[in-house]
């Protein structure tokens, strides 16, 4: 009987110590007096705050809390607190990547505690399981918010209203009270601010900054993507009028101060729409037989001064965005289009590199440097091809820009050819020294003046495009080797790539081991050459893009640093961004650093550059993911006039809830969700990446050809939805 009465009497005593621990695991560094936790209980009573006094003591008896001097209790188990990166799912769970665990802790939906997809955030996790396991934890603290900016649907009701958020990773709507709609009508897309998000409730409190327009339009949902990742559009009035005043005139003084490049013969090769041209080859054949090859890069740094409104715009931006119908630039107008573009028949200033090639592509000198240039001709790819398909000097009316058959020079003609046997050396060294061929098909729309698509074209690179990135390549490996090298070290801006994880690699070679390929990853270069093999070898057949996607995919991502650790996929030692200074600032950077050092000044601030390249490289990853967006919209809108028709695709993901099919005729992506499937209740192999019917035993893998139905084309959550045929 007393036993049974005692256990009676823990019961409510080890709820409340419950209770106490998870107030002050919250905060696992913060000290609470009693009073204080008395008020977060709600504890009035007389009897309870004793219960309580006593907990404390037997809680700090077990050690499981500390008390310090002035009488303040804390949570005494702060080695199982972590500091990671919430990465959502869009099921409404999480993964908090920390930096210093093997595997991401899991977080369940109720234990977010208001934490939100990329915010840093502190986990405590009471049981951390061995390697390969799962642990579980609960977020105890918001450090750091990632975003608190919005793009959402206003729903409207009588006396309040709520934003439900695009991004599939927001769980949660936001609460927008009456006074801070700012004219938004229902049902239109807004950019919505949180203000802030009461402990007690559900969703957050926020206001609406900027109507967009409605949804579903295509100049409402170009500028709703640019805003979900806020990413600029327009330049502020002050900016452009700086940039408009500047002097772009070349004055003697300029001129004298460099290498004057105007009589060698110089050209530039560029897609047929670019506006921006910035780079050009200059070519001469010298006395002893070798080759004089320029690469000739716009001298943005000369306008672009540092500590200035315009530079401060231009490194907030980071780099140029391309969307599908438009270019976001980095720069004004006045600088990209006109100043800073080598643009035919113009003095330009730039900054050179300038290579003694032999026969066999192999450098024998260099030298780098501020240079001022003239541009003899402009060419697009299509048309620098067909010179190279023809070895002729007439560029045809198909190709030419004009839409008129044209002569270029007998130079022009002979440059071209002795370059494009240059770069195909230069590229077959590349190759033997493992870098990896990465060819993936581009999609492209025509779109009409109102820029709807009417029909989707697929860009390969040929080899004029090889010829034009094989020497960008060229000048962007040995500028950051000349600086690489030197002794003692310098700050310098490089472009890294790691290798690949042995984890990606696994994953990798069981997908494609379905297709009968295998990799081979015993070192960096036979990996190289087998993912090089493992390219080729699916040349044209059905399962070449997701074979090209999933491999790229296994790749680390390439980012900038002042720390080198080489590039695996060019398989240089040295590596950096020289050749696009008009859309990127890392090339900014480089070109004021390279000077500074030709100078002959000293090393500059290893941290200051160090921020920048972090910040550079956060702005690239937001810009790329701006654009596949742009690209999936215009997707779904092409598929709107399809609905109904069948196409042939390829599996090319298989989950939980569907299967996502790409259409082998235009690449476009679709699901098939598995509820949807006829005849069977069909269930997911992580381990196959199939989904296999329960009765039938039917499946359905990763790569299989099969025949759907577009049942919808949804451009308002730019989702495509297929069904079985």
């Amino acid at each position: 009987m007393r036993k049974q009465k005692h256990h009676k009497s823990n019961k409510p005593s080890e709820k409340l110590s419950q209770k106490i621990l998870n107030i002050l695991r919250k905060q696992p560094t913060k000290g609470f007096k009693f009073p204080q936790i008395a008020e977060k209980l709600d504890a009035n009573d007389t009897k309870t705050r004793n219960r309580i006094i006593r907990t404390l003591g037997e809680l700090t008896s077990k050690k499981k809390l500390v008390q310090t001097q002035s009488g303040q209790f804390q949570f005494n188990d702060t080695s199982n607190v972590f500091e990671g990166v919430v990465d959502m799912t869009n099921r409404g769970d999480a993964y908090i990547k920390v930096e210093d665990l093997e595997t991401d802790i899991y977080v369940q939906a109720k234990k977010l505690n208001m934490a939100l997809h990329k915010d840093i955030v502190e986990v405590y996790v009471a049981n951390l399981k061995p390697h390969g396991r799962k642990s579980e934890g609960e977020i105890t603290k918001i450090i750091e918010r990632y975003k608190t900016r919005f793009v959402g649907k206003i729903e409207i009701n009588e006396r309040f209203a709520f934003v439900v958020v695009q991004d599939p990773k927001m769980y949660t709507d936001i609460f927008i009270d009456k006074s801070d709609y700012n004219n938004a009508k229902d049902g239109e897309l807004v950019v919505v601010e949180m203000t802030k998000w009461q402990d007690n409730k559900d969703s957050p409190n926020g206001k609406v900054l900027e109507v967009l327009g409605t949804p579903g339009d295509h100049n409402t949902e170009m500028h709703a993507i640019l805003a979900q990742y806020d990413l600029p559009e327009a330049f502020p009035q002050d900016v452009t009028n700086f940039a408009n005043q500047l002097d772009t005139s070349i004055s003697k003084k300029d001129i004298q101060s460099r290498r004057d490049m105007r009589d060698v013969l110089t050209f530039t090769i560029d897609p047929a729409t670019a506006k921006d041209f910035d780079d050009a080859l200059s070519f001469k054949t010298l006395k002893n037989g070798n080759h004089e090859v320029g690469i000739h890069i716009a001298d943005v740094s000369h306008y672009l001064q540092p500590d200035t409104i315009l530079d401060e715009e231009a490194y907030n931006r980071a780099t140029s965005i391309y969307l599908v119908d438009r270019v976001v630039p980095m720069l004004p107008e006045i600088l990209s289009n006109e100043a800073c573009s080598l643009r035919p028949n113009e003095d330009k200033l730039t900054f050179s590199a300038v290579f003694e090639l032999g026969d066999n592509g192999k450098v024998i000198q260099q030298w780098f440097g501020r240079t001022v240039t003239h541009s003899d001709q402009r060419l697009a790819y299509e048309e620098a091809q067909y010179i190279l398909d023809t070895q002729d000097t007439t560029v045809d009316q198909s190709v030419s820009l004009t839409g008129k058959s044209y002569e270029v020079s007998e130079d022009i003609k002979e440059a071209i050819l002795k370059l494009n046997s240059l770069a195909e050396q230069m590229r077959n060294q590349r190759f033997q020294k493992g870098a990896i061929s990465f060819d993936k098909v581009e999609v492209n729309f025509h779109l009409s003046e109102d820029n709807e698509p009417e029909g989707v074209f697929f860009k390969s690179s040929k080899a004029a495009n090889k010829l034009i990135e094989e020497f960008m390549l060229l000048a962007n490996k040995k500028v950051s080797e000349f600086i690489g090298k030197q002794k003692p070290p310098k700050t310098f801006v490089y472009r890294c790539h790691d290798e690949p994880s042995e984890d990606r690699l696994e994953a990798l070679d069981k997908i494609i081991s379905q297709f009968g390929y295998k990799l081979n990853y015993k070192n960096p270069k036979s990996l190289s050459q087998s993912i090089n093999k493992l390219l080729k070898d699916v040349e044209g057949k059905n399962e070449q893009n997701l074979v090209d996607t999933l491999a790229i995919r296994s790749m680390s991502k390439a980012y900038y640093s002042t720390q080198n650790i080489g590039h695996y996929g060019l398989a240089f030692p040295y590596y950096s961004h020289f050749t696009s200074p008009i859309r990127r600032y890392p090339d900014v950077m480089v070109h004021r650093l390279l000077q500074h050092y030709l100078d002959g000044k000293s090393s500059q601030n290893e941290a200051l550059y160090e921020d920048k390249c972090k910040h550079c490289s956060a702005m690239e990853n937001l810009s790329t993911n701006a654009e596949r967006d742009s690209i999936k919209f215009m997707q779904v809108k092409f598929m709107q006039k399809h609905e109904g028709e069948i196409f042939t695709g390829v599996i090319s993901g298989v989950t939980d809830f569907g299967i996502f099919v790409e259409l082998i005729e235009n690449k476009c992506e679709g699901m098939i969700r598995l509820k949807d499937i006829p005849g069977d209740y069909y269930t997911f192999d992580p381990e196959t990446y199939e989904v296999v019917g329960k009765k039938t035993g039917q499946s359905y893998r990763l790569g299989d050809e099969i025949d759907v139905k577009v049942k919808k084309a949804d451009l308002i959550k730019r989702n495509l939805d297929f069904e079985m045929v």
